[in-house]
């Protein structure tokens, strides 16, 4: 999947979020596509999807936090 299609996908389901779910909609998708956006940086994350840039640190750690479920064994594919 592309980098557009990826950030297309996060766009949508934030919008279909609800508002007091929005945080953590985001997390999962930070962590849902970790791996396919290891190569960009936090601020272009938050360019790319129109986010603020005080929300580059939640992706770093999100990316971070990726690495561990996956040692655990969970498929964050599946998020």
């Amino acid at each position: 999947m592309s980098n557009k299609a990826i950030f297309e996908q996060i766009k949508l389901a934030l919008a279909e979020s609800s508002r007091n779910q929005y945080t953590a909609e985001l997390h999962l998708q930070m962590i849902k596509f970790a791996v396919e956006l290891k190569h960009i940086t936090a601020k272009e994350f938050c360019e790319e999807v129109g986010l603020k840039q005080s929300l580059s640190t939640e992706f770093s750690k999100m990316r971070n936090l990726t690495t561990r479920l996956k040692i655990a064994g969970i498929n964050t594919r599946l998020i």
